[in-house]
């Protein structure tokens, strides 16, 4: 009751105008068309709305809250409503696709910047042990799993992938790369790669960039100073601070991987 009333109090102070979880018309309009269809004869009751569901994913995300702490007054379903829709669309792939969506318009509007990418990544603390999560290796005491983040210049999140907190930054980088997503919204063939690549200091994953063609922008021991570098740390920074702008996401609730993965691929579909 503590936790339920917690979260009715901080509803009623943001006010009904600035109530981030509520879905209007131009989302439930850019949404519908990727959501699974449900069978025409299902057994059981009439199900919630997708649109309301939506609504309490967005207001857990924004508030990070259990699931079984959704208010029920909101009319939003249970959590455990929310939470089985939730999974249903990442299986279905919509989220990912909803960013690639949001992606191709702001390509569209000239709001990309392809020619650099940044990547780095974050470290997040779990509140239960289950995959893909592994004592820090700054304080063994704390579960914790981190966030690799690539990102274009402008600080739009282009791909996020989450391994365990012990993971080296290194081993992700070619992944990182590799999960760009073709971006459409303009003439000719979808851009997928970039220019050049900015990430952190001695970096083994030259040789295999410039493979790819695609220049690496990264510091040495011997010479750690590039010009260029401290854009890249400002738009990973803009870009981390932009995630954790959503509350559930600055520490991890989610046993299952894959479910987070959902929250994060949703939460940088809102980014852009």
């Amino acid at each position: 009751m503590v936790g339920r009333d917690r979260c009715e109090d901080s509803a009623v102070r943001e006010g009904v105008t600035t109530r981030p979880w509520i879905v209007d018309d131009d989302r439930c309009a850019l949404i519908e068309p990727l959501l699974p269809p449900w069978p025409e004869r299902s057994p059981g009751p009439r199900p919630v709305s997708d649109r309301l569901c939506l609504q309490g994913i967005l207001f857990v995300l924004h508030n990070d809250i259990a699931w079984q702490l959704l208010p029920l007054e909101l009319r939003f379903g249970s959590g455990q409503t929310c939470w089985r829709r939730l999974d249903r669309c990442q299986k279905a792939g919509v989220f990912d696709r909803l960013h690639r969506v949001l992606l191709a318009k702001l390509n569209a509007a000239g709001e990309l910047d392809r020619s650099r990418a940044c990547v780095d990544a974050s470290h997040i603390r779990a509140k239960r042990v289950g995959a893909d999560t592994r004592p820090s290796p700054v304080n063994q005491l704390k579960t914790g799993s981190k966030h690799h983040l690539i990102c274009d210049g402008r600080a739009t999140p282009l791909k996020v992938i989450t391994t365990a907190a012990n993971v080296n930054d290194v081993t992700q980088t070619l992944a990182l790369v590799d999960g760009i997503p073709r971006v459409a919204g303009r003439p000719g063939r979808p851009r997928r790669r970039p220019d050049a690549l900015l990430g952190g200091n001695s970096n083994p994953r030259r040789d295999e960039l410039r493979k790819c063609r695609i220049l690496p922008v990264i510091s040495r021991k011997v010479a750690p100073n590039i010009q260029g570098r401290a854009n890249s740390a400002i738009s990973v920074e803009q870009s981390f601070a932009l995630r954790h702008h959503f509350k559930c996401l600055a520490v991890r609730r989610e046993r299952h991987t894959e479910l987070h993965d959902a929250l994060v691929s949703l939460a940088c579909g809102l980014s852009c």
